[in-house]
């Protein structure tokens, strides 16, 4: 509704601006103008017509020419006079009484007249001040005496630090500045009692000369009146002084009333007592007052023929007399129109013809002053139009009232008629003088549409409208009461019926408030389910049913209580707090007291105070402060032109109260801003502007009416004076025109009706920059090697950048950006054997300038990457067949590759011999025999040529070989469990050899115990203990070489457990062992002491055995075995000094190290046969290929 009234509105006023009018006068100085002598003078005259008026002006009624003083100048389109005198002039040269015209073809508009004086702040007189001496209990008035100034001067009292001196019952200032003391005392006596006037034009404070005050404290009998202080009163004689419209300042001497009747007049008496006695004083009253209107004259539009009256009434004391005029001019000397007549306070028009149309001035005056008000006629023969929107849809709920808008315009006055079907009359309709319809009750029978009329004597004109009558919303089913043990679900219902054309939204508060952000709480389409309920959840929901045009509402009450038979603290949230009352209200603060609420078996932590601006956010309420919960009282620091309002809420552990009941309004005065805008920027968008931007003040920081924002700027180190413009509701301005890239000094500064902020601080910003216009020269490339490059170039001349230069840009197949005082740059991660172009450019803000001419170059060609893959397809005993793919980065031409191999001890860096050399296009290859190694075959696909051999770190790395001698090999190792022991079973298919089982407890230190294999394939281990881990590996030996399988981890088998200690046949077999080994000790004792020696070790020590040596028992090892690892091949490199290179120790368990152990489960099941490669296996990858000797078997 509101929206549609304020279309009608502008369509109102847009189709008045187009009609021929009469000039009205919409905005002009005040009647009496003090102006400042040290600016410049601005006399207001601002007015509208059709056609546009021209303005004119007299000066103490004669006319102003204001071509003849070239100071005087008037505003293009307007009547404001600007009187430049910052020249020297004197604005006394000035003063007078001025009087605007606003004129055009229908009549002539005026304004008051305007009395312009400039302020004056005269000097103190001169005079000798004889210091006081004046008796303790004694009543003092200090003179001021302040000179007459315009306006006249604000007055107070300082001391020689500019204190104020403080004032109380017994010491204050009069209403004319004079100091004034009830009783003075001995602390009174000083040397500077200073009078001050403050001219409020000028903004000067000048001074009296000090008064010296010295009390003397004598004993006497004589007893002062006014000692102690009086308390002071007022009264009225005959009457009461009326409470609500008067106010006690200066410690109730002074008695104030606000908008003074005729009523307020008689006799006051003011009184004075002590415990002495009393004393009054009566003043007398008269109430006088200047011209009030009662009825302001108002614009007239008639037609042709058509009669109306303008009237004009205005009280005062004494009654005003009214004066009429015509068109600036009294109305008796006007030309005569024989169809208006003049009735005191009242023009009558009757049967007005076309061009009556004129401006009527209504002047009412006494001797205290005058009231100017201009209302014009206007003779007009305009058709009737309608200006509401045509096909308007109104909607109504049902039983309520509907409101039918028909706006129209017309002259004469058009006559508004409603039809539905057919005319509308009777009791259910009232017919608005505007043109509105409306309709008491609405029932679904008004629905429909509605057609508005307008008539007059030229014509008519209608419009149609709808209307729409909608169910009302209504809560079917309310959510009920609820008590609930915690930790228990609830669930509140709200059913509800609708229009079904129109769309509901279903809310739920918690005690006027949104629900608390917790996912315990689920809303539904009709009901609100809290699960898990606690304590705090206690409170009252209220479901709303919204529509566009209606609500219902209702709510519910929450009880949690506990769950155990005994009945529990209830703690809920604190009362809201009562009785708020402001004191000490000052412009800029105010002290705010309550009475706190009950605290609900909860300590009330804080009290929160909040603010509401009914000025500039009414119904919005804002955090101001927090206070403890141990204080009732807070000193409020407040805003300026704010119309404030506080509440208080209180907080403990359960939660915020309710808000308290809002305090009464306080209405701050307005000022001028105290701050100006932040974050104050210039900078430019295009090559010739200045975009100033600021961020602007909130309406809080406004601090008064008419906020607006004056910019500042200069060139920086060019122009001296400030170019200024003022803004409002902007928060940036844009200065076009400028020159590309230059510094500007900007400042922006806020000011309202009331005066301008303090003086800003001026910010450095550039105006827009331009792209570069120059490229950079003598471009260059130095290419270091086939991956990096350097580029040089010389920077571009500065008056070229047109802006601030960011950098060069070296475009390549990548960009590479360089600071701006680079000229030189590295270009690295180029690709070998490729030809390059590139080209550099400067660049600023705006983007990049032209770009260099194209430097094209080549780099050289590059180590190749690795191939692809290398592997070993096939082999046998004495052949290998390798395969390999090209590399993926060729980086050149291809030119073959490089083989090499290594023994079996040495490392790929180092002791590398070269197999062969294959060129690109070579299929395979044959080994030199002499080299010992059986034949090797290579193949290649699609390679091409290439300069390039490969190293070791990169390619060769890849194609490093181990080819180690042909060793004894087993496979398919398992493990089973038997009655005896471990049975462990393998496969071995090399030479007729020694083979040996060996195992040791996993995780110790001691020795590898072994059995020999008596040429079978299996072995059953005895005698393994309890729950122990032991490591088992195969060992094959033969007179050369040693070999064995991996080493594996298994747990002993765990028998059940039997006390054999009480076993018959246990004890029995121990007995006679122990009888057993007695007889044997006492055989080798005898044998002993004879020395002799057995056959069999003769023959021994006589004749070795040619394949086996005695074993070593400090190391474990067999004596003649060599490790044939260590033979080199035939044509590589040996040790220095000719001879064959040997471990320390021959032992077979140097090439069976422990690697690649496996675990076992306890029942001895195989869990897996192969393990990862050992640090030697990773070191070779080939001879995994090779020799399947390092596969790994788990067993127990």
């Amino acid at each position: 509704v509101l929206s549609l009234c304020l279309i009608l509105l502008a369509s109102s006023a847009k189709l008045l601006e187009e009609l021929p009018q009469p000039p009205t006068i919409t905005h002009q100085s005040p009647k009496d103008f003090i102006i400042d002598p040290r600016e410049n003078i601005v006399i207001h005259c601002e007015a509208k017509g059709k056609p546009h008026p021209s303005f004119s002006w007299t000066r103490n009624g004669t006319h102003l020419d204001i071509d003849k003083d070239p100071k005087v100048l008037m505003k293009p389109r307007s009547g404001t006079l600007v009187l430049d005198i910052s020249g020297g002039q004197r604005a006394e040269e000035y003063e007078g009484v001025y009087q605007c015209s606003a004129h055009n073809e229908l009549g002539t508009a005026v304004s008051n007249s305007i009395i312009l004086r400039q302020s004056r702040s005269p000097l103190w007189s001169k005079e000798r001040i004889s210091p006081i001496i004046a008796q303790k209990g004694q009543s003092l008035i200090l003179r001021c005496r302040p000179p007459a100034g315009l306006p006249p001067p604000i007055i107070f009292w300082m001391d020689n630090n500019f204190q104020r001196l403080p004032q109380s019952r017994r010491v204050s200032q009069a209403l004319n500045g004079d100091l004034f003391f009830s009783n003075i005392l001995p602390e009174d006596s000083r040397s500077d009692y200073i009078c001050y006037a403050r001219f409020p034009h000028t903004q000067t404070i000048q001074q009296k000369q000090p008064i010296s005050v010295r009390v003397l404290d004598t004993v006497m009998s004589l007893m002062f009146p006014f000692s102690p202080t009086p308390a002071i009163s007022w009264v009225k004689h005959n009457s009461e002084i009326p409470s609500g419209r008067a106010s006690f300042l200066n410690f109730s001497k002074t008695l104030r009333i606000t908008d003074v009747s005729e009523a307020d007049a008689g006799e006051y008496r003011c009184i004075a007592n002590n415990h002495h006695g009393s004393v009054h004083h009566t003043i007398r009253v008269t109430v006088n007052a200047a011209p009030y209107w009662i009825s302001a004259p108002r614009n007239l539009v008639l037609a042709p023929g058509e009669m109306g009256i303008i009237t004009c009434r205005a009280a005062g004391r004494p009654k005003p007399s009214i004066r009429w005029l015509m068109n600036g001019l009294p109305i008796e000397n006007a030309p005569r129109d024989p169809s208006r007549s003049v009735e005191g306070d009242t023009l009558i028009f009757s049967e007005v013809q076309t061009g009556s149309s004129a401006v009527y001035q209504c002047n009412a005056s006494n001797e205290y002053g005058y009231l100017l008000s201009n209302a014009f006629v206007n003779v007009l023969a305009e058709p009737p139009r309608v200006l509401t929107l045509p096909n308007t849809v109104y909607q109504v709920i049902m039983n309520k009232p509907a409101l039918l808008e028909c706006v129209t315009f017309g002259s004469p006055a058009p006559t508004i008629t409603w039809f539905k079907d057919s005319m509308l009359e009777g009791n259910a309709y009232v017919f608005h003088e505007n043109g509105t319809l409306e309709i008491h009750m609405s029932h679904p029978s008004n629905s429909g549409k509605y057609t508005c009329v307008a008539r007059n004597s030229l014509s008519l004109s209608e419009n149609h409208v709808y209307l729409q009558v909608k169910e009302p919303t209504r809560i079917l089913r309310p959510p009920e009461y609820r008590v609930v043990q915690r930790n228990r679900d609830v669930v509140f219902e709200c059913k509800a019926k609708h229009d079904p054309s129109l769309v509901p939204t279903m809310t739920w508060l918690k005690d006027d408030g949104e629900l608390p952000d917790d996912e315990r709480f689920r809303v539904d389409s009709d009901s609100l389910t809290i699960t898990d309920v606690t304590e705090s959840d206690a409170g009252r929901y209220t479901c709303i049913m919204n529509t566009t045009l209606d609500q219902d509402s209702a709510s519910a009450q929450l009880t949690v209580v506990e769950a155990l038979p005994t009945p529990a603290v209830i703690y809920e949230q604190p009362g809201a707090p009562t009785d708020l009352e402001l004191t000490d209200l000052v412009a800029r603060s105010v002290q705010l007291t309550w009475t706190p609420g009950e605290e609900h078996n909860s300590r009330i932590k804080k009290f929160l105070i909040q603010y509401e601006d009914a000025l500039h956010q009414s119904g919005v309420w804002h955090n101001l402060t927090e206070v403890p919960g141990t204080k009732t009282t807070a000193h409020l620091k407040l805003s300026p032109y704010v119309h404030y309002s506080f509440r208080v809420l209180a907080l403990n552990n359960v939660g915020f109260s309710r808000p308290s009941m809002p305090s009464r309004q306080y209405r701050t005065s307005p000022a001028a801003p105290d701050e100006n805008p932040t974050e104050v920027k210039g900078h430019g968008t295009e090559h010739n502007n200045l975009v100033i931007t600021w961020k602007p003040l909130t309406p809080q920081q406004a601090n008064g009416p008419g906020l607006e924002y004056k910019v500042m700027w200069r060139q920086q180190g060019i122009e001296t004076y400030w170019t200024s413009v003022s803004v409002a509701n902007v928060s940036k301005f844009v200065v076009s025109g400028t020159p590309t890239f230059v510094p500007y000094e900007v400042m922006v500064q806020a000011l309202n009706d009331y005066g301008p902020g303090p003086k800003p601080g001026a910010v450095i910003g550039y105006s827009g920059e331009d792209f570069p216009s120059a490229a950079p020269g003598d471009v260059r490339v130095l290419v270091l090697n086939s991956t990096l490059a350097e580029v040089r170039w010389s920077p571009v001349p500065l008056e070229s950048v047109r802006g601030r230069l960011q950098g060069y840009k070296v475009q390549l197949s990548s960009h590479h950006i360089f600071s701006p005082n680079k000229t030189s740059g590295k270009l690295p991660d180029l690709l070998p054997y490729s030809i390059y172009s590139l080209r550099v450019t400067a660049f600023n803000g705006r983007g990049e300038g032209p770009t260099s001419a194209t430097q094209r170059f080549e780099t050289p060609e590059g180590v190749p990457s690795a191939p692809s893959f290398f592997k070993v397809s096939t082999f046998d005993l004495d052949s290998l067949m390798l395969e390999w793919g090209p590399p993926y980065e060729r980086n050149g031409r291809l030119t073959g590759y490089t083989f090499k191999y290594q023994t079996g001890e040495e490392t790929c860096p180092f002791t590398l011999g070269t197999l062969t050399a294959l060129p690109a296009n070579k299929r395979d290859a044959h080994s030199n025999d002499d080299l010992g190694f059986p034949q090797a075959y290579a193949t290649s696909q699609n390679l091409s040529p290439s300069r390039v051999r490969g190293h070791c770190d990169g390619l060769m790395m890849s194609l490093c070989l181990s080819v180690l001698p042909v060793a004894p090999a087993f496979g398919n190792v398992s493990s089973s469990m038997s009655k005896d022991g471990e049975l462990i079973s393998w496969q071995y298919w090399g030479p007729e050899k020694l083979l040996y089982v060996e195992y040791i407890i996993d995780k110790s230190d001691e020795d590898w115990h072994k059995e020999k294999v008596n040429g079978s394939q299996f072995h059953v281990l005895k005698g393994l203990k309890k729950g122990l881990a032991y490591k088992v590996r195969v060992v094959a030996r033969e007179s050369t070489h040693v070999s064995c399988s991996s080493s594996s981890s298994s747990s002993a088998m765990v028998s059940p457990q039997v006390d054999i200690a009480t076993q018959g046949w246990f004890i029995g077999l121990m007995s006679a062992i122990a009888l057993l080994i007695l007889i044997l000790l006492i055989i080798c004792f005898i044998k002993r002491n004879k020395g002799g020696k057995y056959p069999v070790k003769e023959k021994e020590d006589a004749h070795g055995d040619p394949e086996i040596q005695p074993m070593k028992e400090d190391d474990i090892t067999f004596g003649e075995y060599s490790d044939e690892d260590h033979k080199p091949l035939k044509g590589s490199r040996t040790p220095s000094g000719g001879t064959d290179k040997r471990d320390g120790s021959d032992d077979s368990l140097v090439d069976c190290g422990d690697s690649g152990d496996t675990e076992f489960s306890e029942d001895g099941s195989f869990i897996g046969q192969y393990s990862g490669k050992s640090d030697r296996d990773t070191t070779h990858d080939s001879s995994e290929l090779l020799s399947p000797v390092n596969a790994m078997n788990s067993f127990v």
